[in-house]
C-alpha cells in the first residue's frame, strides 16, 4: 500500500508546567485533518521526540492514533531502530513507518540497503526511508532509492535532499511502481510535485492546510493554472516559517494564533526570535483567504491517505 498526498508532521505542545499539553495536540490533529490533509506523522523531527520521554511518546501515540482512525487518515510513525518498529506491533492504525537512513556514519549505498533489509524484515507496518542528506551525511543516488523501493515493505521515501537534484529529476524520470516520492522539503515542494512527486511530508501545513492539499491535488489533477501561483504562495510561507530551525518559528505563529498554550520547545532548540514570528506571522496573513478547499467535518471523511499504486503528481 503506497501512501500518497498531504501528510503533516505535527509539533508536540507544551504547556506552562512543560508537559505535552494532550488537548492542544488533540485540537491541532482534528483541524489539519479536517482541513485536507491524508495523514499525520508522529515523532518526527518536528514533535522534538529526542525532547519526549518514553512516556510522553506513548501518550503523543495514543492522541494522534486516535485522531487519525476518527478521521480515517494515514498514521505514519517516526521509528528507526528494530526495537522501535517491533513496538507497532500492538498499535491499531498504524499504516507506515518513517525510517531514517543512517545517520553520521555515512555507511554507504550498500550499508543502507542492507539496513532498510533488516528493518523490512521485522517490522510490522510498511516502511518509508526518510532520506535527508544534508542531516545524515549519506547521498543516495537515483539507482540505489530504486533498489531500495524493490525491497519488501518499503514503500516509499520522504525525499528531503535540500532542493532539486540531478538524481531528484533522474528518479521521477523513472518512478519505481507502486513507490511513492514524498516531498520533504516545504518550500520546493511544488516543484517536486510538477515532476511527479505522489505528495508530501510538510511540516509547513500547520497553517494553511488546505491550501497544501490544494496544491497537491492541482499538480496531480494537471491544473498548471491553479498549481503554480498556489505553489509561489506558500513556498514564501514555508520559507518564513524555517527561517529559524524547526518547529520555533511554526510553534511561535501557532502560538500566536491562539492554538497552542505556549510558543516554547525544549533544549536544544530555542524559541523563534521576535522578527522570525512577526515575518512568518506576515506571511500567514497574506497567504489567507477564501480557504481553497472545503474544511470537512470530523465523522465524514472519506477513506483517505493509503492509496495503493496511485501515481500521479
Amino acid at each position: 500500500m503506497t501512501p500518497t498526498g498531504l501528510y503533516v508532521p505535527l509539533i508536540t505542545p507544551f504547556d506552562a508546567r512543560d508537559e505535552v499539553d494532550q488537548e492542544a495536540l488533540t485540537r491541532l490533529a482534528n483541524r489539519v485533518l479536517a482541513d485536507g490533509a491524508d495523514g499525520l506523522v508522529a515523532l518526527g523531527t518536528t514533535g522534538e521526540p529526542h525532547a519526549l520521554s518514553a512516556t510522553e511518546q506513548r501518550a503523543v501515540l495514543d492522541t494522534l492514533g486516535a485522531a487519525c482512525r476518527r478521521h480515517r487518515a494515514g498514521f505514519m510513525v517516526g521509528a528507526h531502530t528494530a526495537e522501535d518498529l517491533r513496538a507497532l506491533a500492538g498499535r491499531p492504525g498504524v499504516t507506515a513507518a518513517l525510517c531514517l537512513v543512517p545517520p553520521f556514519l555515512r555507511p554507504g549505498e550498500e550499508a543502507v540497503l542492507a539496513h532498510f533489509a533488516r528493518l523490512a524484515e521485522v517490522s510490522p507496518v510498511p516502511l518509508v526511508a526518510y532520506h535527508v542528506p544534508y542531516r545524515t551525511g549519506q547521498a543516495l543516488s537515483a539507482g540505489a532509492l530504486r533498489r531500495l523501493a524493490d525491497l519488501p515493505q518499503v514503500v516509499g521515501v520522504k525525499h528531503a535532499v535540500g532542493g532539486i537534484d540531478a538524481d531528484t529529476i533522474a528518479l521521477l524520470a523513472d518512478p519505481a511502481p507502486d513507490f511513492a516520492v514524498l516531498g520533504g522539503e516545504d518550500a520546493y515542494l511544488s516543484p517536486l510535485l510538477a515532476l511527479g512527486a505522489h505528495g508530501g511530508i510538510v511540516a509547513s501545513a500547520h497553517l494553511a492546510t488546505a491550501d497544501y492539499a490544494a496544491l497537491v491535488a492541482a499538480w496531480r489533477d494537471g491544473d498548471t493554472t491553479r498549481a503554480r501561483p498556489l505553489g509561489h504562495r506558500l513556498a514564501t510561507l514555508s520559507a518564513a516559517l524555517f527561517a529559524e530551525p524547526n518547529p520555533s518559528v511554526i510553534k511561535a505563529v501557532l502560538h500566536a494564533q491562539g492554538r497552542i498554550p505556549t510558543p516554547t520547545p525544549r533544549p536544544p532548540l530555542l524559541p523563534a526570535t521576535a522578527q522570525a514570528t512577526a515575518a512568518a506571522l506576515a506571511c500567514a496573513e497574506q497567504v489567507a483567504g477564501p480557504p481553497a478547499l472545503v474544511r470537512r467535518p470530523p465523522l465524514s471523511v472519506p477513506t483517505r491517505g493509503i492509496r495503493p499504486g496511485q501515481g500521479g503528481a
